[in-house]
């Protein structure tokens, strides 16, 4: 299983100022190649969190952690100190980096003296390297322990996005090989999550482990009648395999949808 932990940093995701959409995206991309989101963690702009975060995730010794935030020039971007602390790595200036933060400001025709706040995105964990942001100022940092890569991105969508797709995404791709995913869903009337439960747990149980996620989503209620929305998605290196898996599936909840009387309202 190839295992990815985010770990998202600011207190704006705490408060509720910012919606953590971040978290949300990275999480899609890498399931859909394949990839595990065993955690996602939100915590403070604080060193000691940031410290013990990291630590606790690395114990687990997942593929990847992903931390989203904190890269900036600002007082309270304190993601790769909090980085340095956690590894016992001091930061120093990467003239890779600083070279990136020049072109970044460049590229965007802004004639701009680099001073120490501006300086500061190209301070980093000694050993780390930086990677060019496409869309923004600071750079990407990227270090490995053991067998375990720590990716430090910016935490603004647009920024975010441009590394992933260019820098993460399609090495995840390559080390997990092929890879397909395959899903259905089924919207059905008539029936609530009680009332198939225990078939669903059986389904679950015969399919191939870590190969079938069968999960019902509550719809509300029409005219007092309950409507459900019954997810199959089947995923592994052979497309004949999901294929069987899918359909397979799907005679065996079609069936158990006419024996309680319920009634398909799309697919």
């Amino acid at each position: 299983m190839y295992i990815v932990e985010i770990l998202c940093i600011g207190n704006e995701l705490l408060s509720g100022i910012t919606l953590n959409t971040n978290a949300h995206w990275i999480s899609k991309k890498i399931t859909k190649i394949g990839g595990y989101i065993r955690r996602v963690v939100v915590i403070r702009d604080d060193l000691d969190e940031i410290k013990l975060t990291l630590r606790d995730s690395l114990s687990r010794k997942p593929n990847w952690i992903i931390v989203c935030g904190g890269l900036g020039p600002t007082y309270d971007d304190k993601t790769l100190l909090g980085v340095g602390k956690s590894l016992k790595k001091r930061l120093i200036l990467n003239k890779i980096a600083l070279g990136m933060v020049k072109k970044s400001y460049k590229n965007r025709h802004q004639n701009v003296k680099i001073n120490n706040a501006r300086l500061k995105m190209a301070i980093i964990p000694k050993g780390s390297t930086p990677i060019q942001n496409p869309v923004g100022n600071a750079p990407a940092v990227l270090l490995t322990v053991d067998k375990t890569r720590i990716i430090c991105l910016p935490g603004v969508p647009n920024e975010m996005k441009a590394i992933v797709r260019k820098n993460i995404i399609p090495q995840i791709k390559r080390e997990i090989g092929n890879f397909t995913i395959r899903e259905i869903n089924y919207y059905v009337q008539g029936i609530s999550e009680a009332m198939i439960s225990s078939r669903l747990t059986k389904i679950v149980t015969s399919a191939p482990r870590d190969r079938l996620y069968l999960k019902t989503h509550p719809q509300g209620y029409i005219d007092n009648i309950p409507t459900i929305r019954i997810q199959v998605v089947s995923k592994g290196d052979k497309i004949e395999e999901v294929k069987h898996i899918v359909d397979k599936v799907s005679k065996q909840l079609l069936a158990e949808i006419r024996k309680n009387n319920g009634k398909i309202l799309k697919k």
